[in-house]
């Protein structure tokens, strides 16, 4: 009487696994009761897994040690589970491993103690924002970069998020041009650039009337030569932020200067009497309500009947002005609106950016008192509400079917678990 193939197997001590000789390169569908020999070495093998029956056993050999580069992805079949899952493929990635795949039932399906499953993608939206730049002698600070979109971030793994203040504003002085923003990081996902530093009154320094390049440039500031002369604002980075504007001279008094940039429109020009106003920065609702972000600082201003710039809806701190007569610019709106510029001999002080917003500061009333500071920057992410990040610490929304973190300050790793 011929012995059954299960007789046989605890005869000749092979125990139910029958091992294929031939080494597996390639993609394949695995039987049953049988072990294989899986090469990875030129890339990625996915195994199909056959219909699972109570007891059965798979085995899965590395032949090359090679399954930590390149691992070995499992397919179930239809919707049975692997690890007690359905929805996700399995994996080997340890090197010179020997997986034993047991079909438990219908609830753990197949498992392993060498078999993890394949790490789910989080898709969260972002907004990044970096400092603005700092008003200078005459011209306003330019807008902080800003970076919005959509990644696929991994769970349990560490993202560094790197938050920055704004620049400082110019001091007294005729040719102090703005400190620029601090950039802001979310990881290699979005960098944003600092915005740039507003313009001077050129009087000693040459060139210092050019507003800084940055995430969006600084306002142009105050050359002191013949009319027509220009005062070049400083560029923005594609696809962060807009260049400061230009200022075209008029034979003083008045002195004017420019805007800087914002996220979404260049700044100002300033000429005659009047000085540029501040870029709009860039709306989103990602928390929830709408709000610009990123504005550019108002220009600066001095002498009798002189205008000074407003800043843009983002944060943007309006511009000084000295002279005799009121008038100052305004801060422009958004979460933490700008600060208003201040008039006259004492106070002719540029308005601060918003907190938070990564607005430019206001340009000085042209080279007397500060110019305004940028406002410090911001990393807002919304994500699937069945996630929490730990890590690095920030306020916690919800908003919709959505979680929303908010960072204001520090540096730190962050994850989603």
């Amino acid at each position: 009487m011929a012995l059954t193939k299960l007789t046989k197997n605890l005869i000749d001590g092979t125990f139910g696994t029958e091992w294929v000789s031939t080494i597996q390169t390639s993609n394949f569908t695995a039987e049953a009761a049988k072990g294989y020999f899986v090469n990875t070495t030129a890339g990625t093998i996915t195994i199909n897994l056959p219909a699972g029956v109570v007891g059965t056993e798979i085995v899965i050999q590395d032949y090359a040690g090679t399954f930590a580069t390149n691992e070995v992805l499992l397919n179930a079949n239809g919707s049975e589970n692997i690890q007690g899952d359905s929805t996700i493929q399995g994996q080997i990635t340890t090197n010179n491993a020997t997986a034993t795949l047991v079909y438990q039932d219908a609830t753990k399906g197949w498992t392993s103690q060498d078999v993890s499953l394949v790490p789910q993608n989080i898709n969260a939206t972002y907004l990044v924002v970096a400092g603005g730049g700092g008003g200078g002698g005459a011209g306003g600070g330019g807008g902080g970069g800003l970076l919005t979109g959509t990644h696929a971030f991994l769970p349990a793994t560490n993202y560094l998020l790197t938050l920055g203040a704004g620049g400082a504003g110019a001091s007294i002085g005729n040719d102090t041009q703005g400190t620029n923003g601090n950039n802001v990081s979310l990881g290699s996902v979005a960098v944003a650039v600092g915005g740039g530093g507003g313009g001077a009154y050129n009087y000693y320094t040459s060139n210092s009337e050019k507003g800084k390049d940055g995430g969006s440039g600084g306002g142009g500031g105050w050359v002191g030569q013949s009319p027509g002369s220009t005062s070049a604002g400083g560029l923005g980075t594609a696809g962060q932020g807009n260049n400061g504007g230009t200022t075209i001279g008029a034979s003083p008094p008045p002195y004017v200067s420019s805007g800087g940039g914002g996220a979404g429109a260049a700044g100002g020009a300033g000429s005659s009497s009047t000085s540029g106003n501040g870029g709009v920065g860039v709306a989103s609702s990602i928390n929830g309500t709408s709000y610009y972000w990123a504005g550019g600082g108002g220009g600066g201003a001095q002498g009798a009947g002189s205008t000074a710039g407003n800043g843009g809806n983002g944060g943007g701190g309006g511009g000084a002005n000295y002279t005799n007569s009121s008038g100052t610019g305004t801060g422009g709106a958004g979460l933490n609106a700008g600060g208003n510029g201040s008039c006259c001999s004492s106070s002719a002080v540029g308005g601060n950016g918003g907190a938070n917003t990564g607005g430019g500061g206001g340009g000085m009333g042209i080279s007397v008192q500060t110019g305004g500071d940028g406002g410090s920057g911001i990393i807002i992410i919304s994500y699937p509400n069945t996630y929490t990040i730990s890590g690095l610490s920030g306020t916690t929304t919800t908003v919709g079917s959505n979680k929303v973190t908010t960072f204001t300050s520090g540096t730190g790793n962050i994850q989603f678990n």
